[in-house]
């Protein structure tokens, strides 16, 4: 054993050991589907001066999506009832009431001059005579309240008369909790102001600083929802009109690590449009029955199992190291999603399943390279073959999941809600990917290599012979890219029957991108929620969601639904569920809001440009492009497939598509490294001949890849039920799909724009170091276990 396989070796057991061990004592959280949550109904109140009416509603709707997120919990269920009503589920929530304390809060800012003490103190609240009055008016019977005029005490209960506002809350860029163990400050918040915020708080503080030291007016008061939280004194080495310069102050106030983390997102979240009163916070059950999550864990186990067994007969031994380095791949990035307290959910599980049949890539690309060594030079070292597949294979597998990296990052900072939660996912997955396969599977397979029995038996190792589907390549070379035009015309008129599918069908968009009706039932009888769910199913309403509510109570969320409709599904509950009374009935609106759909279409948008740009400089400026429209392909397929078989799409299909575009990208980097690599030594030799040998040599890593995923989601479509087909369908059409377009859509594209392009073939890649290329060439594939003597 080499001093590299130890090293990973030792490398692989720590982290597999420490992602044991978070496995077994720290708990996952799970979504409102697999464990359900909190329900809470938030009342939009009317100001003096705003309405709450649908558009405010919805702003502040937003508002509180933002919260929610900066509140670490994720997969939130935002959706708007009637014109003033906002419903909140949260899943796994620990503490609700904290929750529901920080939700329901108005967060409104404002800083405001200190003119000096009040002239007359109130005797009592006004809330107390008068629950209708402006918080902080006169308390005096018949007196007016002065809009410049604010009366409010201080931190010691002192009342001040304050100015009008100078500053809000929009002016705040950034708010940060945080602790000073020095002068005793404890725990404050600080700000950081915008631009012209910055000099509108120099020249309030320069006011104040006009006034002596001690004096009540060269404070400034920091008031939240009406409420004094800082007033703190100017410091007395700022002079008269110079205010503070740096655009920045600290909020102090006595508070503890709570309370300044949640005025921290309250104030970086904005103030709410109008002000939201909570009028119901219920507990709600999962929106899946327990036989339906079972179906789904045993169709992923299966599936799981199916792709082991399949790269194990394919690759033999080998294969089966893989397949442990998989296993260990699952609870590294089981794992890392338990200790970063992502929120899972069935879709989000099935996804995790499939990445483990997709994680299979990396090692198939270092083994089917392997072969290649193998069958070009018989006589070498399986060992020495193996290194040199490694080496070989690194430039794909860094391209792929390079490319993946970039569109999880920008999905996470540029996207929300669901979309946020799928870049942490992806991103977890890619990274924990590449080490199963670069550290666990190379370490397991080198230690292999070493035996001197699968060194010399051919037939245990898998990869000392060319596989059967590399044999038949070879054998009938078959000619693809005479005509590369011939290929794009299929996939245009694949384009087009899918586009005519979403132009003649439409797109059955779910309640997710619709809005809906939500409906509460009590009955005489109790019903679990997956008899409802199958009553409902055989009476048609086979989309609808239901739960658990309250005590006993079943929710039914169902997408667009008139009165017979309604009538019709309380009849059908009322066959099991005896006498059924209806006790809520409202309707909804998406909870895929108009801004959270243009922040996903955002982030995709860059994440596109930025994959482009990656692509152009590492490959070419064609390959990118071609890459690109092939991906573009992919979607439109996938959509108007779903079109024409009018199924749904909600957000379990956005998931589904998303992860086609990463699958999509990565065939087409794989092929195109071949390109880039057989062009660069052949420089001389026609593109399409080149193209044609680098999809010749690449069709068996696209094979064994798409096999491993197509078992698991044929075993999740076939046996996961019906809360899993729709995921499971978009992505056997998406891979499909995307498998062909690498080869028969992107490489024929890239083939024509060649033709018109300028830039000349790729060059070689060069080595570091001294000496004639053609001995520094020698020595790098020099078998590890050779000194280089020579007699």
């Amino acid at each position: 054993m080499t001093r590299a396989t130890a090293v990973r070796a030792v490398l692989a057991v720590a982290v597999l050991l420490v992602s044991v061990y978070i496995s077994l004592t720290m708990s996952p959280r799970l979504g409102l589907d697999l464990q359900g949550g909190t329900r809470i109904v938030l009342q939009a109140r009317d100001t003096a001066t705003v309405e709450a009416d649908r558009e405010t509603t919805d702003r502040t709707l937003e508002v509180l999506r933002q919260r929610i997120d900066s509140l670490g919990v994720s997969e939130p269920t935002l959706t708007r009832s009637g014109e003033d009503r906002i419903i909140v589920e949260l899943p796994d929530v620990q503490d609700p009431r904290q929750a529901a304390e920080v939700i329901g809060r108005t967060a409104q800012l404002t800083f405001h001059p200190v003119q000096g003490p009040a002239a007359e103190e109130p005797e009592k609240k006004p809330s107390d005579s008068d629950p209708t009055a402006e918080p902080g008016s006169p308390a005096e019977p018949g007196s007016t309240p002065d809009p410049d005029r604010l009366t409010l005490p201080d931190e010691q209960g002192r009342v001040l008369d304050l100015g009008p506002s100078r500053l809000s809350g929009a002016g705040v860029e950034d708010a940060t909790a945080g602790f000073e163990a020095q002068g005793g400050a404890g725990w404050s918040v600080s700000l950081e102001f915008r631009k012209d915020a910055g000099q509108e708080w120099k020249k309030l503080t320069g006011e104040a600083a006009c006034h002596p030291a001690g004096d009540d007016r060269r404070r400034v008061a920091i008031v939240l929802d009406q409420k004094v939280i800082s007033s703190p004194q100017v410091d007395p080495s700022v002079g008269c009109g110079a205010g503070l310069p740096s655009g920045a102050t600290q909020i102090t106030g006595s508070f503890s690590a709570d309370e300044a983390r949640d005025l921290a997102l309250l104030i970086k979240g904005g103030a709410l449009p109008v002000p939201v009163e909570i009028v119901e916070q219920r507990t709600v059950g999962p929106t899946l029955g327990a036989a339906a999550i079972d179906a789904s864990a045993q169709a992923a186990l299966i599936g799981a199992a199916a792709t082991a067994l399949f790269i194990t007969i394919v690759y033999r031994l080998f294969g089966a190291l893989a397949a442990v380095a998989l296993g260990a791949y699952g609870v590294i990035s089981y794992a890392a999603l338990v200790a970063l307290g992502v929120t899972l959910t069935l879709p989000g599980l099935a996804g995790f399943v499939l990445a483990i049949g997709m994680a299979v890539d990396a090692n198939v690309l270092v083994f089917e390279r392997a072969r290649e060594e193998c069958a070009d030079r018989p006589k070498r070292s399986l060992r020495s073959a193996l290194t040199t597949g490694f080496q070989k294979a690194w430039s794909a597998v860094a391209d792929s999941n390079a490319t993946t990296l970039i569109a999880a990052g920008l999905l996470f900072f540029l996207g929300s809600g669901p979309v946020k939660g799928f870049g942490v996912t992806l991103a977890i997955g890619v990274i924990a990917s590449m080490f199963s396969a670069l550290v666990i599977a190379r370490a397991l397979t080198e230690i292999a290599a070493n035996s001197r029995f699968v060194s010399d038996y051919r037939n245990v190792n898998g990869i000392a012979r060319p596989g059967a589907v590399r044999t038949w390549l070879t054998r009938k070379d078959p000619q693809i890219f005479r005509k590369p035009v011939r290929w794009l015309v299929v996939s245009a008129a694949l384009v087009a029957v899918a586009v005519a599918g979403i132009v003649v069908r439409g797109v059955d968009l779910g309640v997710e991108f619709t809005g809906g009706r939500l409906v509460e039932y009590s009955t005489s009888r109790p019903v679990d929620v997956e008899t409802a769910r199958d009553t409902l199913a055989a009476a048609g309403f086979g989309d609808a969601e239901v739960t658990t509510a309250g005590d006993g109570d079943l929710s039914v969320r169902t997408g667009k639904l008139d009165n017979d409709g309604e009538h019709a599904l309380r009849a059908a509950l009322a066959e099991e569920g005896g006498e059924t009374t209806k006790v809520r009935d409202e309707l909804i609106g998406p909870s895929l809001g108009d801004e959270l759909r243009r922040n996903a279409l955002i982030a995709l948008g860059v994440a596109v440009a930025v994959q482009l740009a990656y692509l152009a400089v590492r490959f070419r400026w064609t390959f990118a492009v071609s890459s690109v429209a092939a991906m573009v392909h992919d979607v439109i397929l996938v959509v108007g497939a779903f079109a024409w078989l009018g199924r749904p799409v909600d957000g379990i299909f956005l998931a589904a598509l998303l992860t086609v575009i990463g699958y999509s990208v990565n065939d087409s980097v794989v092929v195109f490294d071949r390109v880039r690599e057989l062009w660069g030594a052949n420089r001389r030799t026609p593109l399409d001949t080149i193209a044609r040998r680098a999809v010749l040599q690449t069709v068996p890593r696209t094979v064994n890849t798409g096999m491993g995923a197509l078992f698991i989601l044929a075993a999740l479509a076939v046996l996961g039920g019906d809360s899993l087909a729709d995921f499971a369908l978009a992505l056997l059409i998406g891979i499909v799909v995307g498998t062909w377009s690498s080869v028969f859509t992107a490489v024929p594209g890239a083939l024509l724009l060649e033709r018109n392009a300028k830039t000349p073939p790729p060059v070689p890649g060069k080595r570091k170091g001294k000496g004639s290329t053609r001995g520094r060439a020698g020595a790098s594939r020099r078998d590890p276990l050779d000194n280089g003597a020579r007699v």
